[in-house]
């Protein structure tokens, strides 16, 4: 007669999630970029449950399944809950110092949006991030991080450009690398020396973009502090040949180029953007139609930002639906900067499907798996998939269309990043709760 077999011991594992309500896993072919309706796709497993060891993602399915395989060290049930990928912001300008609360005032008064970006207050900011050192920026950057990660935002990049001598966009950078080493979020850094013209160059820009490219992007480069270039491409910043200079010096020294094109107007930076095979082209407000589909044909991302375009009052967003239309991969960023201080994706997410008509669920594929291809970093984040960095939020909502529904309250309910719990606002709750029944 003989004996049954034993059932098979469970794998320990650090972390279990059960009980997902919905598990947005965006799982599938990330090979690529998502565009057109496959941005509807969301990988959605109910109940869904996904096991964590050692800072990865070790397994994802269906409850039942999970727990029959991995027995976790700490499990936590997010039943009646939303859990996706962390988010990921691909366009900040977070290192800076000061702010910019007066272009806020004259934009209210009605001053056109693009008088207060030529008055000088870009160049006051360059000011306030000379004078301030290394260590004020790194705790500046630090509490912008934190409330970042406070709304459910994993990885961020970060731009140089308010710094425009080649100290201090070396220091702006340094910045953001200490940031990266210090900080749970993780920080990409962008070289952007091209943000705007030098005040001391002001007569002579054509010299201040030999500067950029002749000493700056080599002392990067030689300095490791930078992965993209970027350049912006507008009216009274940066000709078209100047930005095609600056990201060719780029992109031969290593340096994965991304351009702000078509922001305040039509100037062909989308076009620009294709031809040198960018990364993204970031705004697009302006972009024309040939621009959209040389994009569409090279791959290139749009990287749109509702956020800035509502705090700039100019009643004008990207067209979204066109580029989704003609095949162009969106991702969505916040723009943090001082003149569009936001932390919050889940805004942008509302403002995008509010503003740009995007779908809830193309909204989520933006700021996370196609954020991350904005990055380089589909191979590690956006989407939960084994392998995968354990970059993972959950939402106090029965399901993604709540995103966008729902704005103006943090919707976070815990954030797990490489695995480890960072952010806790169900125990925060509970302390509220008990100092409530102490005081009564």
């Amino acid at each position: 007669m003989s004996r049954s077999a034993k059932p098979r011991a469970r794998e320990k594992v650090d972390l279990l999630i059960v009980n997902v309500n919905e598990l947005i896993t965006l799982g599938g072919d990330n090979l690529k970029p998502r565009a057109g309706k496959q941005m509807l796709e969301l990988g959605i497993i109910r109940n869904g449950a996904l096991a964590v060891k050692e800072g990865k993602i070790a397994a994802v399915g269906k409850t039942p399944e999970i727990s029959k395989i991995y027995k976790g060290e700490t499990i936590l049930s997010a039943s009646g809950k939303t859990v996706l990928p962390g988010l990921i912001d691909p366009h900040t300008h977070l290192v800076f110092a000061g702010s910019r609360e007066d272009d806020f005032q004259l934009r209210v008064e009605s001053v056109s949006s693009n008088g207060i970006l030529h008055s000088g207050d870009v160049l006051r900011t360059v000011k306030e991030t000379r004078r301030a050192s290394l260590e004020k920026l790194v705790e500046n950057g630090t509490e912008t991080l934190n409330a970042m990660l406070e709304h459910g935002t994993t990885s961020v990049e970060v731009k140089s450009g308010y710094g425009l001598t080649t100290k201090d966009e070396l220091k702006i950078l340094e910045a953001a690398n200490r940031l990266n080493q210090m900080h749970a979020v993780d920080l990409v850094p962008t070289f952007m020396g091209a943000n705007a013209i030098s005040s001391e160059f002001v007569n002579n820009p054509e010299d201040y973009v030999d500067l950029v490219v002749d000493e700056m992007v080599p002392k990067v480069v030689e300095k490791g502090l930078a992965e993209f270039c970027d350049a912006c491409c507008e009216k009274s910043f940066f000709t078209l040949d100047q930005s095609r200079r600056v990201l060719t010096a780029g992109k031969n020294l290593g340096l994965k180029p991304k351009l702000h094109a078509d922001w305040m107007s039509l100037q062909g930076g989308a076009e620009l953007a294709a031809s040198l095979g960018a990364v993204t082209a970031d705004h697009l407000v302006f972009a024309s139609d040939d621009g959209i589909k040389a994009m569409a044909n090279k791959g290139v991302i749009a990287t749109l930002l509702p956020t800035v375009e509502f705090s700039l009052m100019t009643g004008h967003f990207a067209d979204a639906r066109t580029m989704i239309n003609q095949g162009v991969p969106l991702a969505l960023a916040t723009g943090f900067s001082p003149v569009s201080w936001n932390e919050n994706l889940q805004l942008v997410i509302a403002f995008a499907c509010h503003f740009m008509k995007l779908a809830p669920a193309e909204a989520i594929t933006a700021v996370t798996i196609n954020a991350a291809h904005a990055l380089d970093r589909a191979n590690e984040i956006g989407s939960l998939e084994a392998g995968k960095k354990a970059d993972i939020v959950i939402l106090n909502v029965p399901n993604h269309k709540c995103l966008g529904y729902r704005y103006g309250v943090n919707l976070v309910d815990k954030v797990i990043k490489s695995g480890r719990l960072v952010v806790d606002k169900e125990a925060s709750r509970n302390e509220f709760r008990v100092m409530e029944d102490q005081q009564k």
